[in-house]
């Protein structure tokens, strides 16, 4: 991602280990988790039958959806094989012990800078 497109918005870091927290920043409904001490950032629609991610649970690296248990790795967003699917995953930093989350900006947005 281009970083002169991208908005940071402050995100809360989940008190849980495995909790998936629903957000929405920037106009986008998100899941956020902490997995093995790392943050991730998630689309939280299931792209197989749009149920809401933040109701699943993780095992090992992966999101599983609730619904009919598609799985997504919370690094890269790739549905498991066979499943020919992916989430989005979004860029976490953390500056000042806080935690922002990248969305990419909208057309219009980045149309404004040249107006």
């Amino acid at each position: 991602m281009d970083k002169d497109n991208i908005e940071w918005f402050v995100v809360k870091k989940p008190r849980e280990e495995g909790k998936i927290e629903k957000v929405e920043v920037g106009g986008k409904k998100l899941c956020v988790v902490l997995w093995n001490g790392k943050l991730y950032a998630t689309s939280s629609r299931c792209p197989h039958a749009g149920a809401d991610l933040s109701l699943g649970w993780c095992e090992g690296e992966k999101l599983v959806c609730s619904y009919h248990r598609h799985r997504f790795d919370l690094q890269t967003g790739k549905g498991d094989e066979g499943q020919g699917n992916y989430i989005d995953v979004f860029p976490l930093k953390e500056e000042n012990n806080r935690w922002y989350v990248g969305i990419k900006k909208s057309w219009w947005k980045r149309l404004g800078k040249f107006f």
